[in-house]
């Protein structure tokens, strides 16, 4: 697992990329994340998994539509990352960042992630 942390106009986001060895782990990793963080106001997520056939998905965890889960997977997808589910956990801090903002901090927290 690895780690990264984003703050913008006082909203936290916390990064976690997982390499996937299943499916199965994706319900495991988000059960512990909401765990973990129960007083996040979003957890929105992407994955990448190829074994047998491609599968992606992306959850915008109720952001609006399209500012969260795709920026993230546009990310993994980018990197080309096989098998690598990314979670970014957000804690709002009280103002808003608008459609735009949303997509460029959801991307720079993805992106710091595979920035090694």
């Amino acid at each position: 697992m690895q780690e990264a942390f984003v703050e913008i106009n006082k909203s936290k986001f916390y990064g976690y990329k997982f390499e996937l060895s299943g499916l199965f782990d994706v319900e495991n990793i988000l059960q512990n994340l909401k765990k973990q963080h129960k007083k996040a106001s979003h957890i929105c997520y992407a994955y990448v998994y190829n074994r047998e056939c491609v599968r992606e998905k992306a959850c915008d965890d109720g952001e609006p539509n399209g500012t969260a889960g795709y920026p993230i997977l546009n990310v993994i997808k980018l990197k080309k990352a096989q098998n690598c589910f990314v979670a970014v956990v957000r804690y709002f801090g009280g103002i808003k960042l608008g459609a735009g903002g949303l997509t460029r901090a959801y991307t720079k927290t993805a992106a710091a992630l595979f920035n090694e």
